[in-house]
């Protein structure tokens, strides 16, 4: 039987911190998505049945929208399964689709990057003004955002160490062909 290497530690200890940090996404959004689901129930009863609809229903919606999206996309970069296109990066060379991975890795780094930083000027940006009829701060509404892209940034780099150490587990970017 081959003998299988474990990763060097502190691989271990990104993959660690990072899994913690994607469970939390991941908790994060699906109870945004329950409570989502739970205010447009009341909202429909309010609507229907006391004649009387809850207006802020929507706002709080559009706001556990962000969370929902931005959190699931930074998991679904974490582990693989965001939308991507490899279908050219599979019909060239290894040597080649090594090379693409990189760079995919790079522009990952650089637009999860720019995401939080332009992130954090848009929710300071917004943030003294209210969103109508809860009164809560606009930032909120960019806060996932900028969340995300410090998110991208640090997945993206985790990846691109696992790669350029050897310990790249993508099998959709790199096999063995």
């Amino acid at each position: 039987m081959p003998e299988t290497k474990s990763p060097p530690s502190f691989i271990k200890k990104i993959d660690a911190v990072s899994e913690v940090i994607v469970r939390i996404c991941i908790l994060l959004a699906a109870v945004s998505l329950v409570a989502m689901t739970v205010f447009y129930v009341w909202l429909v009863y309010g609507r229907y049945v006391l004649n009387d609809t809850p207006t802020w229903v929507e706002q709080v919606s559009l706001l556990l929208v962000m969370v929902i999206t931005f959190f699931g996309a930074a998991v679904g970069v974490h582990q693989h399964s965001h939308l991507s296109v490899v279908v050219f990066r599979n019909m060239v060379p290894r040597r080649v689709r090594n090379v693409l991975v990189v760079i995919t890795d790079l522009l990952m780094i650089g637009f999860g990057g720019m995401m939080f930083w332009y992130g954090i000027e848009l929710t300071k940006f917004k943030w003294n003004t209210l969103i109508p009829l809860i009164q809560w701060s606009e930032g909120l509404r960019s806060l996932p955002l900028t969340i995300c892209g410090a998110l991208l940034f640090l997945f993206s780099i985790g990846h691109l160490i696992r790669l350029l150490t050897g310990w790249d587990e993508r099998q959709d970017n790199i096999d063995e062909g």
